[in-house]
């Protein structure tokens, strides 16, 4: 063991003063920064009144609206005519089609009508007299004779009273609403509906081994067309999901992101090398360039886009000119960053030649450069496939807007969610080919 003395220990201390004497701000810095944190985060719950915002939510309309996007719902109408007889409607443009008679729709021999919401657990009998929800293991009768329905017995929790009608919630499976003439059923199904064929197509249906037969071997549906383009035309033009236009939108999107970066890079590439303080000492150019891209990429993308929506009209012409105005300042500012921070011995060295600016440039900036280039640009390309998406929403076309109508109707989740599925595989396929570019030019591997 070895013992040391006190002169050593202060020679110690003196050698290496940062450990032995450290400073308030070394010593206490990491607790103050957790307490500022802590701090905050409580400033942000009182400013934002966060209890108020939680209690106030309607938590309900996030189970709505999810099982929306994986499903649809069937309406039929049930109509108490003068005589008794009961007369059943489905909407216009019913996912069952034109005429629908759904299995889960029964008529019994005393004229009442059954309808199996989910299987014999959940189920309606509607008749001239009354209605019986049957749902929860009980079965609640609502007498339709008077000038109001009417709740026979205790009303559940699962009913609901109005003046004029009563609704009863039947969870997922769906909801009945009863009045003294009419009684409305919603019946909920997993999937999407009529999304290969609409109600329209020929094959609308029909099995899945008739129609491949049908395509295959089966006689011409039409005869002055296969049935096999006839089938695509069919799925192209679905009127429900709007294949066609929804795919064409997204290509869109994909050619806004891709123009307004292709444009953007080749406008910053020659105005980065102005702004570049060691490659053009002319310091009134500089700061004149960096404050025109900070000034660019200041105003937001979506900025523009309205700016752009105004001037030549909703569409992807827009688009693409709100991204090209961004990335020039943003891709001007970070080619110029770039350049600023090349290593000058190998462009002393190629001056020292007499070579030419061109070649200096050429063969004394690019090699150093082009990695920088190349991997901010199509960062910038990727993030841009996503951008494009926000700014559609506000006029400038693509999938964006296309988004942006289906949510407004506050009916079409299905149609929501098919299109941000087709957003997030693009995005996932352009950041996965993005990075594969990236390494391969850089020359990394790829893991």
């Amino acid at each position: 063991m070895t013992v040391i003395d006190a002169n050593r220990m202060h020679e110690i201390e003196a050698r290496y003063p940062e450990y032995f004497h450290r400073s308030f701000r070394q010593r206490f810095g990491g607790l103050m920064i957790l307490v500022a944190t802590l701090a905050y985060g409580l400033y942000a719950v009182w400013f934002f009144d966060l209890q108020k915002l939680l209690a106030e939510a309607h938590w309900e309309r996030v189970g709505i609206y999810l099982s929306q996007w994986v499903s649809y719902d069937v309406q039929p109408d049930f109509r108490i005519q003068d005589d008794g007889s009961i007369e059943v409607r489905y909407p216009r443009f019913s996912p069952l089609g034109e005429n629908p008679h759904p299995d889960w729709v029964i008529n019994n021999p005393n004229g009442s009508i059954t309808v199996s919401i989910s299987g014999a657990s959940r189920s309606v009998t509607v008749s001239k007299s009354e209605t019986i929800v049957t749902a929860h293991g009980v079965s609640i009768p609502v007498e339709l004779s008077s000038g109001a329905p009417k709740v026979v017995g205790p009303v559940p929790s699962w009913m609901t009273v109005y003046d004029d009608n009563v609704l009863a919630d039947l969870g997922f499976a769906g909801d009945v609403s009863i009045s003294v003439d009419r009684v409305k059923v919603r019946k909920r199904f997993i999937g999407w509906a009529n999304f290969i064929f609409d109600t329209q197509s020929a094959f609308f249906d029909k099995p899945v081994g008739e129609v491949i037969g049908l395509i295959v071997s089966g006689p011409r549906i039409k005869p002055d067309q296969t049935n096999l383009s006839l089938a695509l035309e069919d799925i192209w033009n679905n009127s429900e999901w709007q294949h066609g236009d929804v795919w064409t939108k997204l290509f869109q999107t994909i050619v806004m992101a891709f123009l307004g970066t292709l444009l953007g890079a080749l406008a910053a590439f020659p105005l980065a090398f102005l702004a570049a303080r060691n490659i053009t000492p002319n310091r009134l150019l500089n700061q004149i360039l960096k404050r025109f891209f900070d000034f660019l990429r200041s105003v937001d993308m979506l900025i523009w886009a309205l700016f752009l929506t105004r001037a030549f009209g909703p569409g992807p012409l827009a688009g693409s000119g709100a991204i090209f105005l961004t990335e020039t300042g943003t891709l001007g500012k970070l080619y110029s960053e770039g350049l600023e921070n090349i290593d000058n011995k190998p462009r002393e060295g190629i001056t020292s030649t007499g070579a030419q600016t061109v070649l200096v440039h050429r063969y004394g900036i690019m090699p150093q450069i082009i990695p920088v280039i190349v991997s901010q640009t199509l960062y910038q390309w990727e993030s841009n496939v996503r951008g494009a998406t926000i700014i559609g929403a506000v006029g400038a076309g693509g999938i964006g807007l296309k988004l942006w109508e289906a949510m407004r109707t506050n009916a079409n989740w299905e149609n929501v969610a098919y299109m941000v599925i087709l957003i997030l595989i693009v995005v996932f396929l352009f950041d996965a080919a993005s990075n594969a570019l990236r390494h391969r030019l850089m020359g990394a591997k790829t893991h």
